[in-house]
Formats: structure tokens, sequence, C-alpha cells
């Protein structure tokens, strides 16, 4: 089977198995605990946080552990909600973020807040001007994904916060979720104050996270307890988890450079099978994308009935993001585009990583245009 799933998850390296393996064996103490087994497993913790620390250019002071990107979203945006209500209840988005902004959002309008749903170009961009346009007295958070996870389309996040920068009491997030080894990150750089990273995006485990909090800057926890992560996120620590993390990440710093440049080339080759085949459309865009992530329609055509024949022939993809595949509505992130329903129906996501080959990509072009081909007279959208 050849995997071409890698923007839903990827497949853990094995030196990240191996860390975990090793890690649960012999550091199963509580980092919180005072005994030497504690207090080794509070070392393993120290070290993945300087690991991280040192991926993303930040203290270790500003690396918080979670349990992956959907609560390091919802930590940062409920987290600046609650701690600024008084100051306004304003907040900024886009018409294309992860369901675990949008659906916070949704939840905070619920408890009187005003949310902006800003709205995109044809290739899924956001508009700086846009976000001028919105800004209010009343706006305390910007939240805009860096990459994103259906079109690869990568947002202008460096003009978004040298803009904020005027405006120091707006706290800007970035869901850098489907970023992080696959662009180049420049978070003070970018005046980012609250970063979200999942480990299972590059090659780490499920279950696992980062938020990367900008030193000295306040917010609400979401979990109260026994104060774990400065008292930003209780609960005991996944060790194994983390230290798994770190491993990939170090393992991304060491090939980050070679990983980009192959992830591009076998991505330019897809363009070009896939504007051989008629009837294929690329909805991704060209320019100032990812280079693991290329969405496609195949007009005519159901997007359940291609990837299942696909499957059939041996490849795994995705009709859109892997947390609402199941859904029957086309993707709102396509639709926002002003895409046509019927073309958004019949999108395909690919997405590459870290163990693909070009040998991957060739035999996935022909079984492309094989299935079309069979398919296409006895299905429609």
């Amino acid at each position: 089977m050849i995997y071409l799933d890698n923007s839903a998850t990827t497949q853990p390296h094995p030196q990240v198995i191996d860390t975990m393996k090793r890690t649960m064996e012999a550091y199963y103490g509580n980092p919180s605990s005072l005994h030497r087994l504690g207090v080794e497993a509070e070392n393993v913790l120290k070290q993945a946080r300087q690991i991280a620390a040192h991926a993303l250019q930040k203290k270790p002071t500003e690396i918080f552990f979670t349990s992956g990107g959907t609560e390091s979203n919802n930590t940062a945006i409920k987290g600046v909600a609650m701690r600024y209500r008084e100051r306004g209840r304003h907040i900024i988005t886009s018409q294309i973020e992860h369901a675990s902004v949008l659906d916070v959002c949704k939840q905070l309008e619920e408890f009187g807040y005003d949310v902006t749903y800003l709205p995109v170009n044809k290739e899924g961009r956001v508009s700086l001007e846009d976000v001028k346009q919105a800004m209010r007295p009343d706006t305390i958070l910007v939240s805009i994904m860096h990459v994103n996870n259906e079109l690869g389309t990568i947002q202008p996040i460096n003009q978004i916060g040298t803009y904020l920068k005027l405006f120091p009491k707006v706290i800007f997030h970035v869901d850098a979720v489907q970023s992080f080894g696959k662009v180049p990150l420049r978070i003070n750089e970018w005046g980012v104050d609250l970063l979200s990273l999942s480990a299972h995006k590059f090659h780490g485990p499920r279950g696992v996270g980062i938020l990367v909090k900008r030193e000295n800057m306040l917010i609400e926890p979401l979990l109260k307890g026994g104060g774990q992560e400065s008292g930003l996120r209780s609960g005991t620590e996944n060790i194994p988890g983390i230290a798994g993390m770190a491993k990939a990440m170090r393992l991304i710093e060491e090939t980050a450079t070679q990983d980009m440049s192959r992830l591009k080339e076998m991505q330019q080759r897809l363009r070009e099978g896939i504007q051989q085949i008629p009837g294929c459309i690329i909805n991704s865009p060209e320019t100032e994308a990812a280079p693991h992530i290329i969405n496609i329609s195949v007009l005519g055509m159901k997007a359940e009935v291609l990837l299942h024949a696909l499957e059939a022939e041996g490849f795994c993809v995705s009709t859109r993001s892997a947390c609402s595949a199941k859904s029957d509505e086309p993707s709102p992130v396509l639709v926002a585009t002003g895409m046509s329903r019927e073309q958004a129906k019949s999108s395909l996501r690919i997405s590459l990583g870290k163990q693909n080959t070009m040998d991957d990509v060739e035999k996935f072009l022909v079984a492309l245009q094989t299935c079309k081909n069979r398919i296409l007279p006895y299905t429609k959208v």
C-alpha cells in the first residue's frame, strides 16, 4: 500500500517508535514525583522541551506540551478569550480554518463573543486588506492558519503579523499544524504570540502536541488541576509521547532542507502528470503553497468512488480533512474559494510524506488515469 494521506497523519519514524519504547520502559516515573524515578522522568521532559525550543527558535519556557493540535488551538483561543474578555470580545479568523478553530469560535459566539470570518480568494488565501478592514477597538485575537490542510495554501502570516505589531493588545495565534518540517517557520520574525503544532503530522506519535506561547503573555488555562506545564496545562505529562515528538523534531532539523526539496520535486511531477489527464483540475495554488499537498478534482466523478478505486489499486488518499471526511457535504474550504459544489464534491487530496518516493508518484499517476477511465462512464457527482 502506497500511503498518500500524510496531511491526515504520518507514519511514525522508526527511530521515534524506538525512542518511545525505551522511554516507556525506563522512565515510567511521574515527573512530578520527588524520588529518583520521578526526577529521571522530569529530566526527559526538560530535554524534550529544550529540543523543541531549539527547533522552533524559542525559549524552553515558551514551550507547552499538549495532547495535539486540537487542544493547542482550543487553549490558545479560549485562553485569550477568557483572559481578555473585559478588554474586548471581538475575534478575527478565516472561513477556511480547521474545525478545531472554527468550532471554537462558533462556541464562543454562543457566549457573547463576536467573530469575523474573513473570506479568501480563489486560491484560498486571506487578504491583509481584509484583516485591516476587520480590525476594531474591541478586537482581542486574530487566529489565522499558516498552511491550509486541504489546499496547501500558505497564508501571508508575515504580512499579517507585521501589521498586528501596530496593535500590541491584539494577540496573534497561528495554527501551524501543517507547516512544521514542510515550510520555514519564523515565529519571532512574524510576531506570532501563540502557535499550535501536532506531532503526528511530522512523523511523531499521535496524542501529543505543542502550544508555543510568547514569554510573559498570560492566557487562561483550559485544564486546571495539578499545575503541570507551569499551570497552563494540568495533567500528568505523556513522557513517552513527548520524547517521541522531540525525536521527530530532531530528525526534521537534520533533514528539513533535503525533505522540502524532495517534496517539491514530487509535487511538481504530480502537477505535470495530472495536467495531462483530461477532466482533472488542480485546485491547489502553484505558488505560495506547501510542497506536500495537492488538491484535485476529477469532473463528473464522485470523490468517494474514486478514492475507493484508488485504494483497490494500492493507494491511500483522502477527500478532505480527515476530521470531517465522513460528511456528505462538499468541503467548506473549497466552497469558500468560490468553487462550485460539483467541483468541490469531486475533489481528492494527495499529501506526500517523508517515506514517499518519485516511483510512488509515477505509479499513482498511472493508477489515477486507469481508475478515471474505468469509472467515469458509470458515476456522477
